[in-house]
């Protein structure tokens, strides 16, 4: 794997009044990594992730996404990175065509690149037939992979996925996770939330946030060994049975 830094973080800290919910958290990840950031409900990755796609300013710390200032260069943030939720991530009142379209605008890409890599962005994911058709008649594993697609469809540094395989089908989440694999072996670095601890396995390492700090990181493999574990899953509950606040 490439060592190169993409994601850098020091004692990153967000509060609100008296309530700190990131305390100091330090991490790197790196080129064409999948890693993985995990905790509980109110264990403060949400935050977290807000700080480092640029829509939260950090209470203090520092932290270089892309190689940009989280304080001083959301801009470029936001220009040099993919975002996908399960909660929000195309416009169900427009095409497929017509999502391709705003997004690529939205990522900065010209006319000819809109065409050229929309085409064929159709065209792997197979829907030629569906193009014109709105995205809610789409299935939910359909929309989650052309919402993968359109968030790298302008080849960012980073993706960052936020529960992006919530309510889809265990045959579509392998599919939609062999999607992340060929996306990291481009180079595109994959930064992950999910609640399914065996996606955990999937990831080059991961962190658990727990009460706003992160508790572990390491690979899955090297996190069962320290905890002497079996899977992720009890990894994870060992962790999180500590936990002193939840949404």
């Amino acid at each position: 794997m490439n060592k190169e830094i993409v994601i850098k973080t020091d004692k990153l800290t967000k509060r609100f009044g008296d309530f700190i919910a990131v305390n100091e958290i330090s991490f790197e990840v790196y080129k064409g990594e999948i890693f993985g950031f995990l905790g509980a409900n109110g264990a403060g990755k949400t935050t977290a992730m807000k700080m480092l796609i640029g829509i939260s300013k950090p209470s203090s710390g520092n932290a270089a996404i892309a190689g940009y200032d989280v304080y001083k260069q959301t801009e470029l943030i936001k220009r040099n990175i993919g975002y996908m939720s399960q909660k929000f991530s195309l416009y169900e009142d427009l095409t497929i065509k017509e999502n391709i379209q705003l997004f690529g605008g939205i990522y900065g890409l010209s006319d000819d690149q809109i065409k050229t890599k929309g085409e064929s962005l159709i065209e792997k994911l197979g829907l030629q037939d569906e193009a014109d058709k709105l995205v809610v008649s789409l299935p939910l594993g359909w929309k989650q992979k052309l919402a993968f697609s359109i968030a790298i469809l302008h080849q960012p540094k980073i993706v960052f996925l936020d529960e992006p395989t919530g309510g889809v089908d265990p045959i579509t989440r392998r599919q939609f996770w062999d999607m992340i694999y060929e996306a990291a072996d481009n180079g595109i670095t994959v930064f992950v939330t999910t609640h399914y601890m065996d996606e955990a396995e999937y990831c080059h390492r991961v962190s658990i946030m727990v009460d706003g700090v992160i508790q572990a990181l390491d690979s899955p493999e090297g996190l069962k060994m320290r905890y002497n574990a079996q899977s992720m899953e009890e990894v994870f509950l060992m962790l999180a049975r500590g936990a002193k606040r939840s949404d």
